[in-house]
């Protein structure tokens, strides 16, 4: 796809994931607090502040037009009360950005930008000494999106991409090499839809010395992810990895995650972790957003999730930083 030249930044980046500390960076939060606080949507937080992201990027179009609108939001996350910025790079991806025109190298540059973005927003706020009374220093996650989110086609709700192993692999391996490089204190492997991407990915994560992540899955209902994978099978699959900090599930109608907690407690010894979106439903043609069956009190049923036994809590697309200052309040001993 690259010409040898352009792979020398990929390949740096790969070197660099070497110097990942073993430690797990979750733990710290847990043993103190009881719970890590997860951001919430950023697209649509983007969105809801005048971006136009009708654009098969979506968020990654802002880290060419307007990467500090990007920083902003990371840093309204952080002053909201989350423990962890996720990365603009969900949507970002060599092939998509390819098509806008981007050379490997461009692209790389770019998915290291969403972590030092999302950096830059975390020392900004850590720099002020009234933010750090009872918080530990924040977290930052570099997004691994699924193969259906290049897509734009809704994809990574469904699972149903009809392309094999080795394409997963070829599409996720560069990237995670370059996001793994990049600065971040974690991978974050979200919205997957499918038991073979979830495969493919636990083994391109062997690759990265010392690298960590979690894995959240994309669910239909409360027992299945978005392909018809038993949820509690994709756990336990997660669970065997000695890479992987933490696993459940994301972006998923929030009525559903009481149950699916609940399911992935009983098969997994690692922290659970809950962030469904608001319940709307996402309709790709026209970019928008439907009506569907959300909750009365995003708040209330993070309690919910809680004491079922998710420790790691935040929110999805269509959240924002009023339902993460709840949750934080909520659910954060300090």
């Amino acid at each position: 796809m690259d010409p040898v030249s352009d792979r020398n930044a990929i390949n740096a980046a790969a070197a660099r994931s070497a110097k990942w500390a073993d430690a797990d960076p979750i733990a710290a939060f847990l043993d103190r607090d009881g719970a890590l606080i997860l951001d919430g949507g950023l697209a649509t937080e983007l969105e809801r502040r005048g971006a136009d992201l009708d654009d098969p990027l979506w968020s990654a179009r802002l880290l060419i037009e307007n990467p500090d609108l990007i920083r902003q939001v990371h840093h309204d996350y952080y002053a909201a009360g989350a423990d962890v910025a996720i990365t603009a790079s969900y949507q970002a991806s060599f092939p998509g950005l390819a098509r806008r025109g981007l050379s490997a190298t461009q692209a790389a540059a770019l998915m290291t930008r969403s972590v030092r973005l999302a950096d830059e927003a975390r020392e900004a706020f850590w720099s002020g000494l009234a933010n750090r009374t009872g918080r530990q220093r924040p977290l930052v996650a570099a997004s691994i999106g699924p193969y259906g989110a290049h897509l734009h086609d809704g994809s990574e709700y469904r699972g149903d991409y009809g392309v094999s192993r080795a394409q997963l692999s070829d599409f996720h391996r560069e990237r995670m090499a370059v996001l793994g490089g990049a600065g971040a204190d974690l991978l974050a492997c979200e919205t997957i839809p499918s038991r073979l991407e979830a495969e493919v990915l636990l083994e391109l994560i062997e690759e990265l010395p010392s690298a960590r992540a979690w894995l959240s899955f994309s669910c239909r209902d409360g027992a299945h992810i978005s392909d018809g994978t038993s949820f509690a099978d994709c756990v336990a699959l997660a669970n065997a990895s000695s890479r992987i900090v933490a696993v459940g599930l994301n972006c998923t109608p929030p009525q559903y995650a009481e149950a699916l907690v609940r399911e992935a407690v009983e098969v997994a010894d690692k922290p659970v972790l809950v962030y469904p979106n608001s319940g709307e439903r996402y309709q790709a043609v026209g970019n928008r957003w439907l009506p569907g069956e959300g909750v009365d009190d995003f708040v209330e049923s993070a309690r919910r999730w809680h004491a079922a036994g998710a420790r790691l809590v935040g929110g999805c697309c269509r959240t924002g930083p009023r339902e993460i200052e709840g949750i934080a309040r909520a659910l954060r001993r300090v």
